[in-house]
């Protein structure tokens, strides 16, 4: 319709300005003309930049003419299209949409729970999502993006969501998502959990659970750190008893005799002035006198 309305415009500014020489009046005839031509080079302007589409980034067109819509969707750039046809924008970033849901667990304990959806348009399927969504999906997508966190929540005991699983709820979530809004158009980046709200009694009872798990878990730890600390010092005191046992067996006569004789050599070869009392028969241990050299005669 701008189109057309540009055209009308250009006609209509030509024909007040071929007309407007008739006016009797030689000035009030150029001021015609003036304004005739820029009104007709703006509406040629209009025309011509009507043809020329700018798809912003992130984002892709869809263009429609006469009902029929382009199988082929517009990249980001400038494209040349037909004037007369309509060109609808999508966004392909990243958009989230933040729920607060009323759900139920496994036992049928109904709870508040606060959730993310993350998804963006596949830019090769705006065709589709066009035809048969329109430009607004965000209804559909919040439609199943309740009643699949419903359906999930509903797999798991409260306690669970709380605490232990909750990671796993929200992985669960994402693949179901995925499933359901991937043949759609669209990819699931992130399904979050924020905030799970549990009545107060049932709250306190699983955070006092999760204290008490935490304490059995810490006494585990140090008890195997104790039994631990006991056995090394186990076999510490079996290695030293093993090392006594051997040197006691080689501490036999003979040995030490040797090592009598050893120390004697070592002695014998040093500097020193010495004097040793050597044992009788009954093998006693020598005895050495250390002599000062300068107070010796």
């Amino acid at each position: 319709m701008s189109f057309i309305a540009s055209l009308l415009t250009t006609l209509v500014a030509i024909l007040v300005f071929l007309t407007s020489s008739k006016f009797p009046d030689k000035r009030t005839s150029l001021t015609v003309r003036a304004v005739a031509l820029l009104v007709g080079v703006v509406a040629v302007i209009a025309s011509v930049f009507r043809t020329l589409i700018i798809i912003p980034a992130g984002n892709v067109g869809v263009v429609e003419l006469f009902g029929q819509v382009s199988q082929r969707p517009l990249n980001p750039g400038v494209h040349l299209v037909n004037p007369f046809a309509e060109v609808e924008d999508f966004s392909t970033r990243l958009r989230d949409i933040k729920e607060t849901i009323e759900a139920t667990s496994q036992e049928g304990l109904a709870f508040n729970i606060d959730v993310s959806l993350q998804y963006r348009l596949e830019p090769n399927k705006a065709v589709n999502v066009y035809k048969t969504i329109g430009t607004e999906e965000t209804d559909i997508i919040i439609s199943r993006f309740r009643s699949l966190v419903r359906e999930t929540t509903a797999s798991y005991p409260a306690e669970a969501i709380y605490s232990s699983k909750r990671q796993e709820v929200a992985n669960q979530l994402r693949q179901r998502l995925s499933e359901q809004l991937a043949p759609l158009g669209f990819v699931v980046e992130q399904a979050l959990l924020r905030e799970v709200q549990l009545p107060e009694t049932l709250q306190a009872a699983v955070q006092q659970k999760l204290a008490t798990e935490q304490e059995s878990q810490q006494m585990k730890f140090t008890l195997e750190k104790e039994r631990q600390e006991a056995e090394r010092k186990r076999i510490e005191a079996r290695g030293t008893a093993d090392a006594q046992k051997i040197i006691s067996q080689a501490l036999n006569p003979q040995f030490l005799r040797l090592k009598e004789i050893e120390a004697m050599e070592k002695l014998a070869g040093s500097n020193n002035a010495k004097v040793v009392i050597m044992g009788g028969e009954s093998g006693g241990t020598p005895v050495m006198f250390q002599l000062d050299s300068a107070q010796s005669p």
